[in-house]
């Protein structure tokens, strides 16, 4: 039997996975700042090059807090399974072990932007 999409060990091929602020029973996680707490733990992932200045200060492109719906996210790049495949294991059982929601989603382009460009 094929697992769900939303199941966090199911890998999105070239897209990115969201963490919901939300266990599966709907319940907000707490602490509130949890979003903020596992993307400053996971800062230090991010592509060759990826630097300049402050760039300590920054959030990994690869993890990285949002809001949506009012909720608090942590959004996953896959390429972080390439990368680093333990810190995107860690992610993933972060959000298992926590009972958190876990939805695949893909990067849509923005609005107005010309589709062949991409």
């Amino acid at each position: 039997m094929a697992e769900p999409a939303s199941h966090p060990s199911v890998p999105v091929p070239g897209g990115e996975c969201i963490i919901q602020g939300l266990t599966s029973n709907g319940q907000p996680f707490r602490p509130s700042d949890w979003a903020e707490r596992l993307c400053g733990a996971m800062s230090c992932f991010r592509p060759e090059g990826y630097a300049g200045r402050n760039a300590h200060l920054r959030y990994s492109p690869y993890v990285r807090p949002t809001v949506l719906g009012g909720v608090k996210c942590v959004v996953v790049d896959q390429a972080l399974r390439a990368l680093q495949p333990l810190a995107y294991h860690f992610v993933m059982d972060f959000a298992r072990d926590n009972d958190l929601q876990v939805i695949a989603a893909c990067i849509l382009p923005e609005p107005g932007a010309d589709a062949s460009q991409a």
